[in-house]
């Protein structure tokens, strides 16, 4: 099984043997980037280095990885709108390529870079985040149930011409 995460199409796919899963996804208002610091979506092949917030609240507030305590409701909500909100489950994603997102200030896991819930009022489908990928609670319950650590995931900013192997990606432009 794999993940991977279509930029332009704002969606994310689970495949695997038997069975291809889909859901709206978003990912940076700033677009696709690599840099720390740039709040964009980094590109290329990546693993799930952790998997956090088994057992928690499926509408579970973290910050910096971490329950908070608090569990997300409108009023919640409306007295932080300030918030960047983590919620239900994170997915810490870790770069796969040396010098492209792994490493140095390219670094996926060191930039924090999740798939994580946001609120059920947050819009999918289109770029919001800071860097991040964002699903609503209830998909990325879904989604968690069926991943595990070391699972690939592969972030596109269009179509692959190919659907199998990595020919497909060219971080040279």
């Amino acid at each position: 099984m794999s993940i991977i995460v279509n930029v332009e199409k704002q969606t994310l796919t689970l495949s695997g043997p038997g069975q291809d899963r889909h859901w709206p996804v978003s990912t940076a208002r700033r677009g696709t980037g690599q840099r720390s610091g740039s709040f964009q979506t980094p590109l290329g092949v990546h693993e799930i280095a952790d998997c956090i917030g088994e057992g928690l609240p499926s509408r579970a507030v973290f910050r910096g990885r971490r329950f908070t305590g608090e569990v997300w409701t409108p009023q919640l909500h409306h007295q932080h709108p300030e918030r960047d909100w983590i919620l239900g489950r994170i997915l810490w994603l870790s770069g796969c390529e040396p010098g492209w997102n792994l490493e140095g200030d390219v670094d996926s896991q060191r930039r924090y870079i999740y798939i994580h819930g946001t609120p059920d009022c947050e819009v999918m489908g289109q770029p919001a985040s800071q860097g991040c990928i964002r699903m609503h609670c209830d998909a990325v319950l879904e989604l968690f149930a069926l991943v595990r650590t070391g699972m690939r995931v592969t972030i596109l900013s269009g179509d692959p011409v190919a659907t199998s192997g990595e020919e497909w990606i060219d971080h040279a432009g």
